[in-house]
């Protein structure tokens, strides 16, 4: 551990966050000149960048995809418990336990709910789908609060009326934003989990080894 440095050691993470901060935000300055340019459009006054983040069509954009994120890690994570695709490399073995389906043991080294115990070990047995179920909630309930905000933003520019919260639970609009993206979520994990069947990639732990055969689940 000495000898690497701390970058090295978390080399993943920080480069796919650091993709992240970078596609934020071109989302955010991109969709602040295209906001823009329909409020001029329409005659209505411009945002200034500080606006334009506590507006309606930045959260709503945001976090419409987040919430399919971690939708799909969620439903991901359980249902690879149980499931199984015959030569996936994101498939559990067929016919053999693993090492993740053991009752955990408790020893000095394990993280401390495991040597709690108790209903600490309960719920860490099941923290990963638990956290990225709670991130879905808090980004599904920001995704329904932008989306009700852009919409009434929308009907004031049009000197129309403004509608509730429960009134906009129904709307198609709202749910098309989310379907759109929860389909292409499944879409993206299902062509990992069928592709790894038969295709490669050396070197990377989504990948079988190259010379496995296809009918072979590791």
């Amino acid at each position: 551990m000495t000898k690497q440095s701390f970058l090295y050691r978390n080399s993943l993470s920080i480069v796919l966050i650091v993709f992240m901060i970078i596609f934020l935000a071109g989302q955010f300055f991109t969709g602040w000149k295209t906001e823009n340019k329909e409020l001029a459009e329409n005659g209505s006054t411009m945002l200034s960048l500080g606006q334009y983040i506590h507006s309606g069509h930045f959260i709503q954009a945001t976090f419409e995809n987040w919430e399919s994120e971690f939708l799909q890690m969620m439903i991901y994570v359980v249902l690879t418990v149980s499931l199984r695709q015959k030569g996936s490399s994101e498939s559990k073995s067929l016919d053999k336990k693993e090492d993740v389906d053991k009752e955990p043991e408790p020893h000095p080294n394990a993280p401390w709910p495991v040597r709690k115990g108790g209903i600490w070990l309960k719920l860490y047995k099941h923290s990963l789908s638990l956290a990225f179920g709670i991130l879905f909630a808090i980004s599904f309930s920001l995704h329904f609060y932008g989306s009700l905000k852009d919409y009434n933003e929308e009907q004031i520019s049009k000197k129309q009326q403004v509608i509730t919260a429960s009134e906009y639970i129904t709307e198609s609009r709202f749910w098309f934003e989310s379907f759109q993206n929860w389909q292409s979520e499944f879409l993206a994990v299902a062509s990992l989990v069928i592709l790894s069947i038969w295709l490669r990639e050396k070197g990377s732990p989504e990948s079988k080894p190259v010379d496995m055969p296809h009918t072979e689940t590791p």
